[in-house]
């Protein structure tokens, strides 16, 4: 087997960019300075094949402000039609903000000003998207997904009245230009959601919560239902069990075309491993286990010590879109692929993304594999071969607030009792 691959040379920079039909987009855009005349375009791309990063741009008339640690644009999910969805957290100044809502009057300080946009990447476009209600935006980033139909697309948020069977899905249709409430039967008991992502796939977006479960529905449907596909047994955590930090050892992403799970999450004593579960169809409510390696053995193959890596348990990145056997880790400065059937390293390069917050470490809400749309694929000016050159962060690495990097948001996950 060929070692893998390592950092570019001076010769590999001179040659034509390699190509590839997915890449890794990192989530944090860069934010272009300037350009802002009537022909300049709000979202551009600087693509490289894995396991380099991808970069994404966006101008400043998406993000207006200079990004900071607590306030920047992030990217929620990156669908193969080639719609982007983006969100643009912009600071403001505290405000009291009355929440008006049918038995519940309320109200709550707020210091962000929190704007949403589907882009498009195969025509340059960013369109932003109306708050669903008068002063009531998207509530919460990683309930919010996209779904993309020819001609058309739909975005949906899930708002659960945890403590109750109720629950509303808001949507947004591109055709009808406007958001439609729906109200939906949720199947789950009193748990809080610890939400960490929002996957389109087969029709439907699949809400997934590492430590428990996905919810799926089909959003356009006149009358959606909720499914709900708990994990492997042996993998179910208790209620706030790797709070804050499962995205740096699960990942749940499609791979040849099949939901896939990714543990590497060990109680105290247990082993070090890395298993790949397979959801067989969208119908389905189990799991298949279709590979399983050890730490110890990918460490003593020679694949991996020719990468000069330590002996470190790594931060799971993602799964490779096309093989299920193969996954993307994250170590030091370093993103590398295991076939986990054989324990094999086999691709292996530095990575570099825009301004990802230094105190919180590096986890898998940081990149995105996206299978990329026909147009953008064939573009001759979007790969690049020096995608791994160094670049100023967008945010000095100061400790950010404990907003969980937008992905905890303000929910009506509440108890009701």
């Amino acid at each position: 087997m060929a070692s893998p691959r390592s950092s570019s040379t001076s010769d590999d920079l001179a040659a034509a960019p390699p190509r590839s039909s997915w890449v890794i987009l990192g989530s944090i855009p860069r934010v272009a300075q300037g350009g802002g005349g009537a022909e300049a375009t709000d979202v551009s791309l600087a693509l490289a094949a894995p396991p380099r990063v991808s970069r994404l741009a966006v101008s400043e008339r998406v993000f207006p402000d200079r990004p900071t640690p607590q306030n920047f644009p992030f990217l929620l999910a990156a669908d193969p039609s080639g719609l982007l969805l983006l969100s643009a957290i912009l600071a403001a100044p505290r405000t009291r903000v009355d929440i008006d809502r049918p038995g519940n009057q309320s109200f709550e300080w707020r210091d962000y000003d929190s704007r949403f946009f589907v882009l498009d990447a195969t025509t340059g476009s960013a369109f932003r998207l109306p708050d669903p209600e008068p002063q009531e935006p998207i509530e919460h980033q990683s309930l919010v997904g996209v779904l993309a139909r020819p001609g058309s697309y739909m975005v949906a948020e899930l708002l659960p009245l945890i403590g109750t069977d109720e629950a509303d899905l808001r949507c947004f249709s591109s055709d009808l230009g406007e958001w439609v409430n729906k109200s939906v039967h949720y199947p789950l008991p009193a748990r809080p959601l610890a939400p960490l992502c929002t996957i389109s796939h087969q029709g439907k977006l699949w809400w997934a919560d590492y430590s428990w479960g996905i919810i799926n529905a089909d959003p356009c449907a006149d009358n959606p239902v909720l499914g709900f596909v708990e994990l492997p047994r042996a993998c179910v955590l208790k209620s706030r069990e790797g709070w804050g930090v499962l995205d740096k050892f699960r990942y749940v992403g499609v791979s040849a075309g099949k939901l896939r799970f990714v543990d590497m999450y060990r109680r105290l004593g247990a082993s070090k491993k890395v298993t790949v579960w397979t959801l067989p169809d969208a119908d389905a409510t189990e799991w298949t286990l279709e590979h399983k390696a050890s730490f110890a053995d990918i460490w003593a193959d020679a694949t991996y010590k020719a990468t000069g890596l330590p002996k470190k348990v790594p931060v799971l990145a993602l799964i490779h879109p096309h093989n299920p056997a193969v996954v993307y880790f994250f170590l030091k400065d370093h993103l590398f692929a295991v076939d986990v059937r054989a324990s094999k390293v086999v691709e292996c390069d530095r990575y570099h993304l825009v301004a990802p917050p230094r105190n919180y470490g590096i986890a898998n809400r940081f990149v995105r594999a996206w299978e990329l749309p026909p147009m953008v694929f064939s573009g001759l000016g979007n790969w690049s071969s020096d995608i791994g050159s160094s670049e100023p962060a967008e945010a000095p690495p100061s400790r950010p607030r404990p907003r969980d990097y937008h992905l905890v948001g303000n929910t009506r996950m509440t108890f009701i009792g």
